[in-house]
């Protein structure tokens, strides 16, 4: 029987290694894990709607706002953050894996959805590189809707938009954002690789293994 399956994107579908982004831009000033992951904490703070990254996912702030907005938070420079903002897009490379998981599941006869929080230029730029986002049905980004994962109103938008049947599965690498998710009264996945996950989805029947 076919089902529905909803994506997140980054860390799921796209790479999403901000630790180790960091490290390639700011060698000098981030020269290992425990001084990215501190920087990171600071860059992104928390997915809090107030928090400056998440106006951004929002679509409540543009770039050149946000990397002067976390400077003058932070002590980094705004054109360090800029270099940052900008090189995200190249970092966002499909996971091959996940992609071949797509492409099955679509050829199984499974609708597929995505969810995710992106701004608005990231979520531009990969819709119109990568011609796998054809496999999807539709899809949300939170800077579509300033509407943001683990929040309820982004999966209530979702459900009511999707012609869902039945329960969805949801797969997110984030816990809290699997267990909004199952608020929601959704399935859920906790991302670590593809191979997992489709272990998982033949567990449950949507794939012969």
């Amino acid at each position: 029987m076919s089902r529905d399956l909803v994506f997140d994107l980054g860390g799921v579908v796209f790479r999403w290694e901000p630790l180790v982004l960091l490290q390639q831009l700011f060698p000098a000033r981030m020269p290992d894990e425990a001084s990215a992951r501190h920087w990171a904490g600071q860059i992104f703070q928390t997915f809090a709607p107030e928090a400056d990254w998440a106006l951004f996912d929002l679509g409540r702030i543009e770039p050149d706002a946000l990397a002067r907005r976390i400077a003058q938070r932070t002590g980094l420079s705004a054109q360090e953050l800029q270099q940052l903002i900008d090189g995200i897009p190249q970092h966002l490379q499909p996971i091959p894996g996940t992609v071949s998981l797509i492409h099955e599941l679509k050829a199984a006869g499974h609708r597929l959805y995505f969810l995710s929080n992106m701004p608005a230029p990231y979520a531009e730029q990969l819709q119109a590189t990568h011609p796998f986002f054809a496999q999807f049905e539709q899809g949300i980004y939170s800077a579509h809707v300033q509407q943001i994962k683990p929040l309820p109103d982004i999966f209530a938008t979702a459900q009511a938009r999707w012609p869902l049947r039945g329960v969805p599965v949801f797969i997110d690498d984030v816990q809290h954002n699997i267990d909004a998710a199952h608020r929601h009264g959704w399935q859920g996945i906790r991302f670590e690789t593809p191979e997992q996950v489709r272990g998982a989805l033949v567990g449950q029947g949507y794939l012969a293994a």
